[in-house]
Order: C-alpha cells, then sequence, then structure tokens
C-alpha cells in the first residue's frame, strides 16, 4: 500500500514535470511562432499631435456645415416654389370652378330651347328671318360651350400638371430635409470629439495649444507675405476699396467678438460664410449662402489685384470665407468656441478671391 501511494505521488510529479516541460514548449514556439504581434506601448500623445487632430476635426465639422447650410439654403427655395405652386393651383381651381358653372349654365340653356326639332322651331316661329336668327344663336352657343369644353380641359391639365409638380418638389424637399439631417449628425459629433480631446488637457496644456495656434498663424502669415502670390500686390492701405466694398467691411468689423455658431446668419452669432454674406447684404449685394458656392459662382480675381470687401475662400474644399480688409488682414468667423475677429490673411491655405461687387 505503501509503495502504491509513493508510486501514486511519485507519478503525479512526473505529470506535473511533463505539464510544465509542455507549456515552456508551447510558449516558446508561440514566442518563436514568425507572423506574432505584440502591441508595442503607444508613445504620449504630444500636444502638437492633439493640435492637428483638434484642428482636422474642426475643419471636419466646417465642411459639414457648409452641407448643412447648401441644404438649408435649398430647403428654402423649396419650400417657396411649393408656397408658390399652390397658390397657383389655388387660382386654377377658381378658374376650372368658374368655368364648370358657366357650361353648366349653357347646357341647361341649350337643353331649354333645343327640346324641340329645327323644323318644328320653323313652323312656330312667326317669321323665317326669326328662325335663322334664332339657329345663329343656337350654333353661337353651341361653339361658346365648345370652347368652354377646352378651356376646361386644360384648367384640368393645369391642375394635372400643379399637382405632379408639387409632388416632385415635396420629393426634392425630403431629400434635402436629409441631407440637413445628416450633416448636423456630422457637426455635432465632430464638435463633440474635438471638445472632448481639448477637455482633457490642463490648463496649463491648453493656453499652450492656444500659444501654438497663434504661433502656427503667424509663421503662415508670414510665410504667405514672402511668397509670389502676393509680391506686389500693394497689401498696405485700403484705398482701392468702392464704397459697397467700404459698407460691407465696415459691417463685417461692426461684428468682432460676436460668437462663432455653425449655420448661423446673424445678427448675434455667425458662422464664416453667414458672416460674409450678411456684410455684403448690407452693402447692398446678395451672394450666395455657402463659402463653396461663394467660390463657384461669384467672379473670381487674382490675389496682386485683391481689395478691401473681396473675399478669401480657404482650404482645397472650399469649406472656409474671409473677408479682405486691407494691409493682409481679414475678418473672419473662425470656428466653434471662437469669437469674430481680425487675422492674417495667410494664416491659412488660400484658394484663391473672389469679388461681389
Amino acid at each position: 500500500m505503501a509503495g502504491g501511494r509513493g508510486e501514486g505521488c511519485g507519478g503525479r510529479r512526473v505529470i506535473s514535470v511533463t505539464a510544465l516541460i509542455c507549456v515552456l514548449a508551447v510558449a516558446g514556439v508561440v514566442a518563436t511562432m514568425p507572423g506574432t504581434a505584440y502591441a508595442e506601448p503607444k508613445p504620449p500623445r504630444t500636444l502638437e499631435d492633439v493640435h492637428q487632430e483638434v484642428e482636422s476635426l474642426y475643419r471636419q465639422a466646417e465642411a459639414a456645415t457648409d452641407a448643412y447650410n447648401a441644404a438649408s439654403e435649398a430647403q428654402r427655395r423649396q419650400e417657396k416654389s411649393i408656397a408658390e405652386i399652390a397658390k397657383s393651383a389655388a387660382e386654377e381651381q377658381e378658374r376650372m370652378n368658374r368655368l364648370k358653372n358657366q357650361a353648366g349654365s349653357l347646357a341647361r340653356a341649350q337643353y331649354r330651347d333645343g327640346s324641340l326639332p329645327p323644323q318644328v322651331r320653323l313652323l312656330l316661329s312667326g317669321s323665317p328671318e326669326s328662325f335663322f336668327d334664332g339657329a345663329a344663336l343656337t350654333h353661337k352657343g353651341q361653339a361658346a360651350t365648345r370652347g368652354l369644353i377646352t378651356q376646361v380641359a386644360a384648367a384640368q391639365k393645369a391642375l394635372d400638371g400643379y399637382a405632379k409638380a408639387a409632388g416632385e418638389r415635396w420629393k426634392t424637399l425630403d431629400g434635402e430635409r436629409r441631407k440637413k439631417e445628416g450633416a448636423k449628425k456630422e457637426i455635432e459629433a465632430k464638435l463633440a470629439a474635438a471638445k472632448e480631446l481639448e477637455s482633457k488637457l490642463e490648463e496649463k496644456e491648453r493656453e499652450r495649444l492656444r500659444l501654438l495656434e497663434e504661433e502656427r498663424a503667424r509663421q503662415a502669415q508670414q510665410k504667405w507675405l514672402a511668397s509670389d502670390a502676393v509680391k506686389g500686390a500693394g497689401l498696405k492701405g485700403s484705398g482701392a476699396a468702392t464704397a459697397e466694398g467700404r459698407r460691407a467691411v465696415d459691417f463685417a468689423t461692426a461684428q468682432i467678438g460676436k460668437n462663432y455658431v455653425w449655420g448661423a446668419e446673424g445678427p448675434d452669432t455667425y458662422d464664416c460664410s453667414g458672416l460674409t454674406r450678411g456684410a455684403w447684404a448690407a452693402a447692398g449685394r446678395a451672394i450666395p449662402r455657402t463659402s463653396q458656392d461663394q467660390w463657384r459662382l461669384l467672379p473670381k480675381v487674382d490675389l496682386k489685384d485683391m481689395r478691401p470687401g473681396d473675399l478669401i475662400i480657404y482650404f482645397g474644399d472650399a469649406s472656409h470665407v474671409g473677408m479682405y480688409v486691407g494691409d493682409g488682414a481679414i475678418v473672419h468667423a473662425p470656428r466653434p468656441g471662437r469669437q469674430v475677429t481680425i487675422a492674417g490673411a495667410g494664416s491659412m491655405p488660400v484658394l484663391g478671391v473672389v469679388r461681389p461687387a
């Protein structure tokens, strides 16, 4: 019995050692297997990394804001179009009702006058002249009836056309509302992500981030001023401004200190294109709502020829705009969390310049 117990204990020790060897062997194989990846510790995120990520999120939010503004503008146009169609349809329906009443009156009159055959009416008439006069009037009545029927058919066709047009406008309107809602969700998501990143910074880090942004803007402005694109542009002074351009600049600079809010057109808050549109509206000139449409639809001018009141469009997707005020500076609504301010015209990548008037 004792030997049996010893053998059993020894057997367990053999199994334990074997199992340990197997585990070590497997671990060694796994460690040397080709393609086996181990997560390297991520390097600590620098303030520069945070700056780039935050700026990227705000740029994406501003691009989505342009899409939101475009959908809002299209929605307003469609709503106006539907209202005009409804007004025209109501007028056509009223005309249709008048025509039907006239047609009914004629039909009743013809029924009363046309109940006897022409031969009988000839015998009963006082003279042949009276009969033929009556026959002529009957023909006129029949022609008028045919004319009314034609008009009623035309009115009905017009009503059908209005109904079809309204249906198409409603479908387009629904599509613009969906685009607007999708852009709104994207804006809110990007802004939330940017704010979350910024909220994780210590107070000292946030101040360093602000200084980093300012330094980057200064460097970009200096590089732009030294570039061939603006050499000889006569950036000093603002004497070249037209009367309309000066009014637009005066309006825009009067908004300095007001908060940026995406989709806003004033009077208390603005986004970038809302500010430039409002400024030129104050100068008596209607311009497109979005920075992308301002770039696409307004006349382009060379950087060397720009004057106060011109609009400078930024980034490759034309997602930001500022108004040139002279002396190499713009007034603009930068982004959420910022206020309308003066900045260097070259502090962001310039796409081009457009001139409302």
